[in-house]
């Protein structure tokens, strides 16, 4: 008498599209689109620090993609990282020489951006400045600092354009083990708002569905965020 087949395990049952695995972070290992909308920024930071200058900046609208070019260049090179108001906690002594990142820069009190613009000129290493708008349009009641600020070189990031966009969905959809048909690519690229974090809730919103990601899914999605939005309730992940 033959042996009964083994049961089908649950992972062979499920259409792709339906497992549902814990979700990882994405980092910087991910591949990085260059498009029309930063193809100025990654061409400058995949060189820099070249000798032109010792502080960068880089500008950008929320969800533009300009932190994760900032964090990209900071692995490459090894630079230190902070976040704004950080910059006041750190000892100058441990940045000497050495390449920094500072997010969120214009979140930093003036005496703390003076000084590191100043140990960036005179030590040998470098700044990547990076904030929604360029330093010349930040306010500062320091003269000097003024002065450093306005001649800072700057490098700017726009929107996500359409190729950047449908990457975001769908390094966001792989995540999740999602795979959905192109035709979604192109209906949530035409819908969406043009950032990151508006791409990261759409599949937030259709991952929580539980269904097969469709066309029809997609527009009922976006429907309900209209929905939700017009009635001052706002969509998941945007708290």
């Amino acid at each position: 008498m033959s042996a009964r087949p083994a049961p089908a395990r649950a992972s062979e049952r499920t259409p792709p599209q339906q497992l549902r695995l814990p979700l990882e972070s994405h980092g910087v290992s991910e591949a990085l689109v260059e498009s029309a909308c930063n193809a100025e920024a990654m061409r400058v930071l995949a060189r820099w620090p070249d000798g032109v200058g010792s502080v960068l900046a880089l500008s950008g609208p929320a969800g533009s993609g300009k932190s994760r070019l900032a964090a990209a260049w900071a692995e490459r090179v090894g630079a230190m990282a902070l976040h704004g108001a950080e910059a006041a906690l750190i000892d100058p002594a441990e940045l000497e020489g050495r390449p920094v990142l500072l997010d969120r820069a214009q979140d930093a009190d003036d005496e703390s951006l003076f000084h590191l613009i100043n140990l960036a000129a005179a030590g040998g290493g470098a700044l990547l400045l990076v904030s929604r708008d360029p330093p010349r349009a930040w306010p500062s009641a320091l003269p000097d600092l003024r002065s450093r600020l306005d001649a800072i070189r700057a490098v700017a990031v726009e929107a996500p354009d359409d190729a950047v966009m449908a990457a975001i969905l769908r390094t966001r959809f792989v995540e999740r083990s999602i795979t959905p048909s192109e035709d979604v690519i192109d209906y949530l690229v035409r819908r969406l708002d043009r950032s990151a974090d508006a791409a990261s809730r759409a599949v937030d919103r259709l991952d929580a569905l539980h269904r097969p990601v469709t066309r029809a899914l997609a527009r009922l999605a976006l429907d309900k965020d209209s929905s939700d939005a017009s009635d001052g309730n706002p969509p998941p992940g945007a708290a």
